[in-house]
């Protein structure tokens, strides 16, 4: 499904015409390094020429930033930059606060790729290009670019983009710069961008919206990642990409939010009687825990539509990426119990519903829990859950995405003891057991062996 931009956008980017690689202004600003949120995670907003306050961006809970969009011309130069002021005050800023900032080149521009598959089909206009690209990346101080050419077809263009792919990855590389491409959300379209590619970019930025129903759900976006992990692309290459605006009719969510607060927590609204679908609150945090469990980053188009405050879509995604709306209250690391057995997650699954269990500490992933200031233990992105919120005793406790309910709550006691106040048990080891594979369940607060834990 192609990316749509508002009408404002395509005619902002049709209006860049002027042929010249440059203008003439310098940045002086030095790369700082990159912003860094836990395992290596990104969190990548685009920035619009046309849209936006460069001075409103959350630069604190991003960690790269692409300015749309350059366009190319045929014979492989580049067309001016349009509003190269923006430009400049977004690389100073973005590099002030830690965050790399890339050049997007391309873009959906009407559904008009020719320009992209005349200067990729011949290698002296290819050439052309990765010096146009290297000449602006090299005179604003960026830190890379991101390529987005929607699309590629299957066949000689897909031979033509790799080609065009493989000399950018040689001269970027070469530099230290970051080479990025934006790709469709699957389908036949998405054999344009071959698997060669994988190996020459640092991350791909999936473009997981306008599609599905409702737009750009929880399962079809997850569903796009993953058809691309099929193909070969690397988790921590996959970086997920979150629309900020909704369908079938164009409204930002800080339009959405800004006709009714409780927007915020929704996917769906009636306005003016059709019903427009996007991605509130919650869906937004869900897709980033699968991310963190599964990915690279999450991507979002586009920064200017967010709002500010408790409803900031881009603050929702740092919470989930640092494990936490405030940060945690204990180191990470293992939580033990009777025998000296860790808490572990089954076989390190990070599907909902994986069993929760004791198991001889071995130092994985699935052993490293982060006990938040908000209650939750949180282990693989995802959180320690008292099943369907039961309060009977023996009810199985499992892993489940982050959502806020009680039934993911814990309280640490001062007799070792992790109470859950919504059922008003403890943490337990069945049995009691401390055999390797005990499933743990909440029981009546006994302080006994199976009920006291050593937390990080």
């Amino acid at each position: 499904m192609k990316r749509t931009r508002t009408v404002l956008g395509r005619l902002a980017a049709a209006a860049v015409a002027v042929v010249t690689v440059v203008t003439g202004l310098t940045v002086t600003s030095t790369s700082a390094a990159a912003t860094v949120l836990p395992n290596g995670f990104r969190s990548v907003g685009y920035m619009p020429s046309w849209s936006g306050d460069v001075n409103a961006i959350q630069y604190d809970k991003l960690t790269h930033i692409n300015y749309a969009f350059a366009l190319p011309n045929p014979n492989g130069t580049l067309q001016g930059i349009p509003n190269p002021g923006k430009l400049s005050s977004l690389v100073n800023l973005g590099h002030g606060n830690g965050v790399k900032v890339s050049l997007a080149i391309g873009g959906w521009n009407n559904g008009d790729d020719s320009a992209f598959e005349a200067l990729a089909a011949n290698a002296g206009s290819r050439g052309t290009f990765v010096n146009s690209v290297v000449g602006v990346v090299e005179q604003y101080n960026l830190d890379g670019v991101d390529i987005d050419w929607e699309y590629p077809d299957p066949g000689a263009s897909a031979d033509n983009f790799t080609a065009l792919m493989r000399q950018l990855s040689d001269a970027m590389h070469s530099r230290g710069k970051l080479l990025t491409a934006a790709v469709v959300s699957g389908g036949n379209t998405a054999n344009g961008v071959q698997p060669a590619v994988f190996g020459m970019v640092d991350f791909l930025n999936i473009m997981a919206y306008d599609g599905g129903s409702p737009h750009a759900n929880y399962d079809w976006a997850i569903a796009s990642a993953n058809f691309w992990k099929s193909r070969g692309l690397p988790a921590d290459k996959t970086v997920l990409g979150v629309p900020f605006y909704s369908r079938p009719n164009y409204y930002t969510y800080a339009q959405l939010v800004a006709m009714d607060p409780a927007n915020a927590n929704r996917d769906c609204v009636s306005v003016g009687g059709a019903q427009q679908c996007y991605n509130g609150i919650p869906t937004i945090k869900r897709k980033t825990e699968w991310a963190m469990a599964n990915a690279g980053g999450i991507m979002n188009w586009e920064l200017s539509q967010d709002t500010t405050g408790s409803t900031s879509l881009v603050s929702a995604i740092y919470e989930v990426a640092t494990g936490g709306s405030t940060p945690p209250t204990g180191d990470t690391g293992p939580i033990t119990g009777i025998g000296g057995k860790c808490v572990d997650v089954a076989a390190a699954n990070t599907a909902d519903g994986t069993p929760i269990q004791l198991w001889t500490c071995n130092g994985t992933d699935a052993q490293r829990w982060t006990v938040g200031s908000d209650g939750t233990i949180r282990a693989l992105g995802k959180c320690m859950d008292v099943t369907s919120a039961g309060t009977a005793n023996g009810t199985k406790i499992q892993l489940w995405h982050c959502n806020g309910t009680g039934a993911q709550v814990w309280q640490a006691q001062s007799n070792g003891t992790l109470r859950n106040p919504a059922s008003g048990r403890c943490l337990d080891a069945t049995g009691p057991s401390s055999a390797d594979g005990t499933r743990l369940q909440i029981w009546d607060c006994a302080v006994s062996t199976n009920q006291v834990w050593h937390l990080p």
